[in-house]
């Protein structure tokens, strides 16, 4: 009956999170909390919504509670470090982060999250080695580029940058435009 029970309530916040009602879906998950209080899906929505409503706090709650509970989940350790740079707790996302890459290497979003917490920190040479390693894992995805060519700028590196740029054109032109408005490398320097 259990086993029904905890079932119906997952359909549930599933079918209410498919149209919508994110209440609905919180309401769904609570109940399930309450009969499995650590039931690692629940949990992580519910930290999902609760982020979702600007109840940041709650949320950090609840996601600590699942990385207590799955500290070998890197998606886990990686939301949790997205929430905590959001809050401006930087060192603890950067180490939130840092576990994510270590349990899984190929997370490109945590690579993308360490860079953008170690530029905020002003550790520039860390982060240049996080953007690396996100872009090798997406070399199309032109956020980890941006963010790359912006550190080689902040390093006083407008050759990387431009070398960054040149790249970007080749299959994100409007990215690779944004980045000369922005650092004043201009076309000329950069071809």
């Amino acid at each position: 009956m259990h086993r029904l029970q905890i079932g119906w309530l997952r359909w549930q916040g599933r079918l209410a999170l498919m149209v919508g009602h994110r209440m609905g879906a919180l309401r769904a998950f609570e109940a399930i909390c309450a009969l499995v209080p650590d039931d690692a899906h629940a949990l992580a929505s519910r930290a999902q919504l609760e982020d979702q409503r600007g109840h940041a706090e709650e949320a950090l709650a609840l996601q600590r509670a699942l990385v207590q509970q799955t500290p070998q989940a890197a998606a886990a350790w990686f939301n949790l470090g997205f929430m905590l740079e959001k809050a401006g707790q930087l060192e603890e996302a950067l180490a939130a982060f840092s576990e994510a890459t270590r349990l899984s290497p190929k997370l490109d979003r945590a690579w993308y999250g360490l860079g953008l917490v170690l530029i905020r920190l002003r550790r520039f040479d860390e982060a240049v080695d996080a953007l690396r390693r996100n872009t090798e894992l997406q070399p199309m995805s032109p956020y980890g580029w941006y963010q790359l060519a912006r550190v080689h700028v902040d390093r006083q590196e407008p050759q990387e940058a431009a070398k960054i740029i040149r790249h970007l054109r080749g299959f994100e032109p409007k990215v690779a435009a944004q980045l000369e408005r922005e650092t004043g490398l201009s076309t000329a320097q950069s071809a």
